[in-house]
């Protein structure tokens, strides 16, 4: 019998806790999500305290817990890299030899071309760029033309964006199949991405209908052995996409934070055991990359007070893990508007008689998972707490169950 009948693992997009060891040479060097936000903008999230986020990392005006709810510690990323596949795939249990590819300059004029000529029709852009300065820089043109807006950022990815008005959402993601299948061999990069918008010039609005073409992950991954073993996995948010819907029982799109908090809210009566897997996305994807401060602090804040809701409905059996697949600063001091090669946060909760966060937390010492080497601990954990085992990572289900001091 499993430790734990249910798991909710929840990764908050970009929730990065500091820069790590090698943060300089991907141009990181004192970036720190977390820290920079709270220094910048004081934090008013208590329920994350009281699990023990303070107690990983010193936050400004945020005092550790005395006694932490949560186990709590930080995790390193072992596979090179600082996007969305990469550290969801390390978490399944998957390292990377290389990183995807990145296009500073722009994608090769030869792969444009031949993009071109697959989509009958030319393009726009072709540059790194966010994704509101693009729109404000060509959604004219483009409503004009009907040309494709193509860009990439810092992150390996090949971002299409058009008008619904003008290019049809069904239409748009034909366009990102073809460019999935066309980025392969040295141009395969981590990801796909659909951003449809609407509006008139000046006050375009991207769509919730964005959807992401991953990279097929490598086999055998964790959903491909909870898949073995029966468990169902319930993916919600962008999941779904990132692992391209294999091992998934089923699963559930949102359209922002508060909507991924709902469907959660959901599972706990709609998926009495398993997995249920979630990524939140709002603090990369509006605030992290457009440098909003207050915008990721006030998203944190509304996050914190879910939670609050959320921890009450757990069952004794119940197991929860809040981290993060990377960082993305936003303080202005780092001009930069793409993901940051950080730490990232390691909490694991549960209400039930005997679990670790009772127990340890009284003694302070097991409580503490220390840094951890890879992400593929935290799918190492889940994967040994129903029965199976992934390719890399340490399990820190004994700390969880029995209190044990290591790993």
């Amino acid at each position: 019998m499993a430790p734990f009948t249910r798991i909710f693992w929840i990764v908050l997009d970009s929730v990065g806790i500091g820069a790590l060891p090698d943060a300089a040479d991907y141009g990181d060097l004192g970036r720190n999500t977390l820290g920079h936000v709270a220094e910048l903008r004081p934090l008013q999230i208590p329920t994350l305290v009281s699990l023990g986020l303070a107690n990983i990392a010193p936050l400004s005006n945020l005092a550790p817990a005395e006694n932490p709810k949560a186990a709590f510690g930080k995790s390193s990323t072992h596979s090179p890299g600082k996007d969305t596949t990469t550290g969801h795939w390390e978490m399944a249990g998957i390292w990377l030899d290389h990183a995807f590819p990145t296009y500073p300059q722009g994608f090769p004029p030869d792969v444009i071309a031949e993009f071109e000529k697959r989509i009958g029709r030319k393009t726009l852009g072709n540059k790194p760029a966010s994704g509101t300065d693009i729109l404000k820089e060509l959604g004219a043109e483009h409503l004009r033309t009907g040309f494709p807006i193509v860009y990439t950022s810092g992150d390996s990815v090949f971002q299409i964006a058009t008008h619904e008005d003008v290019v049809p959402p069904a239409d748009l993601y034909k366009m990102c199949e073809i460019a999935r299948k066309l980025l392969e061999g040295p141009h395969q990069v981590g990801r796909v991405i659909a951003r449809p918008f609407t509006g008139a010039p000046g006050k375009f609005t991207r769509t919730p209908r964005r959807h992401d073409y991953a990279v097929e992950p490598p086999s055998p991954m964790l959903m491909d052995v909870l898949a073995e073993k029966k468990v169902a996995v319930h993916g919600i948010g962008k999941i779904h996409d990132i692992y391209n819907g294999r091992g998934l029982a089923d699963y559930a799109t949102t359209v922002n934070n508060a909507d991924g908090m709902k469907k959660l809210t959901e599972a706990l009566s709609t998926h009495r055991t398993g997995l249920i897997f979630a990524n939140l996305v709002d603090f990369d994807m509006l605030y992290g990359h457009r440098k909003d401060v207050q915008g990721f602090a006030k998203s944190l804040e509304e996050f914190d007070a879910a939670l609050a809701q959320f921890l009450p409905r757990l069952a004794p059996g119940d197991l929860l893990l809040l981290t993060a697949d990377h960082g993305c600063d936003p303080d202005p001091r780092w001009p930069s508007t793409d993901h940051s090669r950080e730490y990232v946060p390691v909490l694991a909760y549960s209400p039930g008689t005997g679990h670790v966060p009772q127990a340890a937390s009284a003694t302070g010492c097991n409580a503490e998972l220390g840094v951890r080497d890879t992400l593929a601990d935290l799918g190492q954990t889940v994967a040994e707490n129903f029965g199976a085992v992934v390719s890399h990572g340490q399990s820190f289900l004994p700390r969880l169950t029995h209190g044990d001091s290591g790993p």
